[in-house]
């Protein structure tokens, strides 16, 4: 089974573009969610995948993810995903042990940047960039499924 064991933290500024590779662009979209599983339709760059996720416990949930065809992606997005499609363009950058992926929203969401360090258990340790803020793990206005409900532009 797979797993997601991740935290999240608001961007405090831009020095982590300094050390930022190119970015890339995704589309992403909530095709069904609810207490105990999401299914996401994402294209990131030219390639698409089909996400299953299960309940958050804390920083942890189980995750699947398949590639499909990228017109098959689009058909979902256009068709069957919660309205509006989630837009941002990622960046990795490297700290310490880590890569951590930074999401720069835009569309209705557009202003908020937040950062994504994934770990191999939730004990373990990293190191805290400086251009990374609070922490909001636990606050689901920051999920993505919940980013394309009630987008940022309307808090």
């Amino acid at each position: 089974m797979g797993t997601e064991i991740e935290r999240k933290f608001l961007v405090k500024d831009d020095s982590w573009r300094a050390s930022a590779a190119a970015g890339t662009r995704i589309l992403q979209g909530y095709l069904a969610s609810d207490a105990k599983i999401t299914v996401r339709v994402r294209i990131r760059g030219d390639a698409a995948f089909l996400t299953i996720k299960g309940a958050t416990a804390g920083i942890r949930r189980s995750e699947f993810e398949y590639p499909i065809p990228v017109d098959d992606a689009e058909s979902m997005l256009c068709e069957m995903a919660i309205s509006p499609v989630i837009e941002k363009i990622r960046y990795q950058v490297p700290c310490g042990a880590h890569v951590w992926d930074l999401d720069v929203f835009a569309g209705d969401n557009a202003g908020l940047v937040l950062a994504e360090v994934e770990l191999d258990t939730e004990e373990s340790v990293f190191e805290m960039p400086d251009w990374a803020g609070q922490e909001v793990s636990d606050d689901p206005r920051y999920y993505n499924v919940n980013l394309a409900r009630s987008p940022f532009r309307h808090w």
